[in-house]
């Protein structure tokens, strides 16, 4: 069932009684689970996962590879080159001047293109390295897989492998992120973290361009979601469960139905918080426009076709909290109608 979270903090406002963070459980019987997949995917683009079946042994190696690296000194972590795209990168947030208080490794899931970024993020033994993130890619892959397949059950799309088959082509330009957010002392005894002093931004306000984001974390928290009212709620980190996002090529593929989640991480003022995410692409020549089942006569598409490659290069030309997908829209159906009047009148 879809349930708040016993831990996360309850917000209220005169709009909003209270907002809890839906929990599904993967056990549960299939055909509710795809209504309860398509309804948090609705209501937040946000939801975790439990009862899944990724290993708890193969997330524990990839976190202590991860705790092993960030240990280095500055100038060994620099070794593992510069993330341009690929590899290790410090503060710098895309290449817009967005920064954060963060380092992280990023890494292309394609073996070959892990093979070759273990030689040097991990010199003393790149194949074990190597290993780990693939048995790690793989593990979260499946379970993408299963919740896009339950999401295309529960939109009763005749093909319920159309959106997991995007992912698991061979070109699938998917990605692993490791993020690391050092602790952040707090400037002055009157430190206020509601206030959101700039020294507390670990990571600024955004939406994966990606169709899913997989996210797990270690036991520290950061992590907030926006809901549809603006209002921001501070994920309970749990290390043995994952939570899933809406990206915005899933909103696009659903027309709108899904809404891709904004989110943010702040940091902790006495613990380090280590992340994991698994963002799930498609082939950089893949087409994205709505499912056709999505659109109907009453419903159109409201979003013009691209590539995957167009909006990966649209997206990452914007700043961090740019909103992506305005430009891709089509004229909407109130200023199509002006358009039409106007036309008609003159």
């Amino acid at each position: 069932m879809v349930a708040p979270s016993p831990t996360s903090m309850m917000l209220r406002t005169k709009k909003t009684k209270a907002v809890g963070i839906p929990t599904i459980d993967l056990s549960m019987e299939r055909s509710q689970l795809s209504e309860l997949v398509v309804k948090a995917c609705e209501e937040y683009g946000f939801f975790k996962v439990v009862n899944h079946c990724v290993p708890k042994e193969v997330i524990s190696r990839l976190e202590e590879e991860g705790t092993e690296f960030f240990s280095k000194t500055s100038f060994e972590k620099h070794q593992a080159g510069t993330s341009t795209p690929f590899g290790y990168g410090c503060k710098n947030i895309g290449p817009n001047g967005d920064m954060g208080d963060l380092e992280y490794l990023l890494l292309h899931t394609n073996p070959n293109s892990i093979s070759e970024r273990s030689k040097t993020i991990a010199k003393d033994h790149p194949i074990k390295f190597s290993c780990i993130i693939n048995d790690y890619v793989e593990a979260v892959k499946e379970l993408t897989c299963e919740i896009l397949e339950l999401a295309a059950e529960g939109l009763w799309v005749p093909d319920k492998s159309s959106l997991s088959n995007i992912i698991q082509d061979v070109h699938s330009d998917s990605l692993l992120r490791i993020n690391h957010y050092p602790p952040v002392k707090k400037s002055n005894d009157n430190w206020d973290p509601s206030k959101l002093q700039n020294n507390t931004i670990g990571f600024g306000e955004h939406s994966d361009p990606q169709i899913l984001t997989i996210l797990r974390s270690n036991n520290v928290g950061g992590l907030q979601i926006s809901t549809q009212h603006g209002l921001w709620l501070p994920v309970p980190p749990d290390p043995n469960e994952f939570y899933v996002m809406v990206g915005d090529a899933l909103q696009v593929l659903t027309n709108g139905r899904f809404v891709s989640v904004r989110h943010r991480v702040l940091t902790n003022t006495t613990k380090p918080r280590m992340s994991m995410m698994y963002f799930a692409a498609p082939p950089l020549n893949w087409w994205i426009s709505p499912l056709s089942k999505m659109v109907t006569a009453h419903n159109p598409s409201l979003y013009k076709p691209f590539t995957w490659a167009q909006y990966k290069q649209a997206a990452y030309a914007l700043r961090l909290g740019d909103t992506r997908l305005d430009q891709f829209m089509r004229i909407q159906k109130q200023e199509a109608s002006n358009i039409e009047n106007a036309s008609h009148s003159t």
